[in-house]
């Protein structure tokens, strides 16, 4: 049968190919997780120091105090560096989708090293008075803002290259680094504290952790230089530099981050809620376990240290393997875990924690570093998952920063905070629960990504042969939906245009 003269011809909707599929390079691939989880090792260092020598810090910076307004000051401190973080976050996350994902990362960390170099090199309370806990927050507001691009920045980058079906497993590398890193300087901490003694430390020993930062520092950076542009980035900077007006204004960035939050408050809304619950069991275990060891529980300096440091490896361990779950239940399905765990074991491992004997303590360590694992090994892939690759960065540096700055670095301050007012030993345990249940409600929300592109992105793969087989199944394959491809935004671009011209 003839066609309707009168009628517009359609035509059929490209099919994926297989030279649209991303077939990962593995050597660069290493590099990758390699550049990335030398840099996160590197911020989350610089946050174990601080975290193990908080008790030492208030002492050194603010010695006129009562030791109850020392631990506050220190911990104080530690929040405001997360004051700085969204600004960072908008910063470094717009130039990162701008400019690209490495050159921004390899700012950001040299800003992060020197800073913490810095630290250990700056004058205290002895030298020139007030002026000292000023420089500090100074200081600690650049890492802030420094470290408000790299979380963003790493995961974005780490889950532009990873292969679909495997994307979890790969990003749960930066968060093994993180801990990884809190554990070096747990450790370096302890060492110091044998060999030099509580006087010492508390004279000049402090300093030796941070200006090590600046050691640490310099092999990250050399790690980070090597690394070539993720694959996704520049497939997508060519689509949008050979595009038409049409296709360009359908695929730019925002203009600005209230546009920005205007187009994607509800990816931003899932992912603030994801962070919240995530952060808040990880900070408690991090941050603040060290000053509740020492400051509630009556041990040592040095034994509230050593307590966590296993526990810090036993959980950057179950990152990878949590991260792997991932991929064959989904992010969903380990999310929920995460949360019905914390909601069920958090007050028995406060109980074990209080309890006061080393192997309660270590028990209950252990139950929040699995509840940690649970929740955090899918942060890395879930939330750049929630945006599309010419906003990710920012979108993503965005709401995780704020989600950090009011829930993640200030918990610490909220949970000493919480357990002077109502003197209740179990007051942290309801406020992690709460944010459990916050965060449930963000898995509710978010679409499971588990083995399929990320939005805006073609498909990922580690062979040619598993390119070849995706191409032959796509219209079989529950994990790939053609309509959310980037052809689709093409293809309804030129039919658009079809039409203003027939008409």
């Amino acid at each position: 049968m003839g066609s309707d003269p009168g009628s517009t011809p359609t035509r059929p909707r490209r099919r994926l190919r297989q030279s649209d599929v991303t077939v990962v390079d593995k050597s660069m691939m290493r590099k990758a997780v390699g550049g990335m989880v030398v840099g996160n090792t590197m911020e989350w260092y610089d946050v174990g120091v601080y975290g193990y020598l908080a008790v030492t810090m208030g002492r050194v910076f603010l010695p006129t105090a009562e030791p109850a307004v020392q631990i506050l000051f220190s911990l104080g401190v530690f929040a405001a560096t997360y004051i700085a973080r969204p600004l960072g976050g908008i910063v470094f996350g717009r130039l990162g989708d701008k400019v690209g994902r490495q050159k921004v990362l390899a700012t950001t960390l040299i800003m992060m090293a020197a800073s913490t170099f810095l630290i250990g090199a700056l004058p205290d309370y002895a030298l020139i008075g007030a002026a000292a806990p000023v420089l500090l927050v100074v200081l600690k507001l650049l890492q802030g803002f420094s470290t408000g691009g790299e979380y963003a920045g790493a995961t974005t980058f780490i889950t532009e290259y990873a292969p679909d079906r495997r994307r979890g497993f790969f990003a749960s590398f930066l968060d093994f680094g993180s801990y990884m890193g809190f554990a070096l300087g747990a450790a370096v901490v302890s060492v110091l504290q044998v060999s030099l003694g509580e006087e010492t430390m508390t004279a000049w020993g402090w300093r030796l952790p941070f200006l090590l930062a600046g050691v640490i520092g310099t092999v990250a950076i050399y790690f980070r230089l090597r690394i070539e542009e993720s694959p996704v980035f520049q497939a997508t900077q060519a689509a949008q530099a050979a595009a038409t007006d049409a296709i360009a204004e359908a695929q730019g960035r925002p203009r600005n981050v209230f546009v920005m939050v205007k187009e994607h408050w509800r990816p931003i809304v899932i992912a603030v809620m994801l962070v919240a619950a995530s952060n808040t069991v990880g900070y408690a275990l991090t941050s603040y376990m060290p000053t509740y060891l020492t400051d509630s529980l009556g041990y040592s300096a040095l034994d509230g240290t050593l307590l966590t440091i296993p526990v810090l490896v036993l959980l950057a361990v179950m990152l990878p393997l949590t991260g792997k779950l991932s991929d064959k239940l989904g992010r969903r399905v380990v999310m929920w875990i995460g949360a019905a765990t914390t909601v069920v074991l958090v007050i028995p491992a406060f109980m074990l924690i209080g309890h006061g004997a080393q192997w309660s303590t270590l028990l209950g360590l252990g139950l929040l570093a699995l509840m940690t694992a649970l929740w955090v090994s899918n942060q890395a892939a879930s939330l750049p998952a929630l945006f599309p690759t010419n906003t990710r960065y920012g979108g993503m540096g965005f709401a995780y920063n704020i989600a950090i700055a009011v829930f993640g670095g200030t918990t610490p301050l909220i949970v000493q905070a919480l357990l002077t007012w109502t003197g209740d030993e179990l007051a942290p345990a309801y406020f992690l629960m709460a944010m459990s249940v916050i965060g449930a409600v963000g898995v509710f929300c978010m679409k499971e990504s588990s083995r399929r592109p990320l939005p805006g992105s073609m498909p990922a793969v580690e062979s040619d042969d598993e390119a070849r087989e995706l191409v032959l199944t796509q219209d079989t394959n529950p994990n790939l939906d053609l309509g959310d491809l980037p052809f689709a935004a093409e293809d309804a671009a030129r039919e658009a245009r079809e039409l203003s011209a027939a008409r």
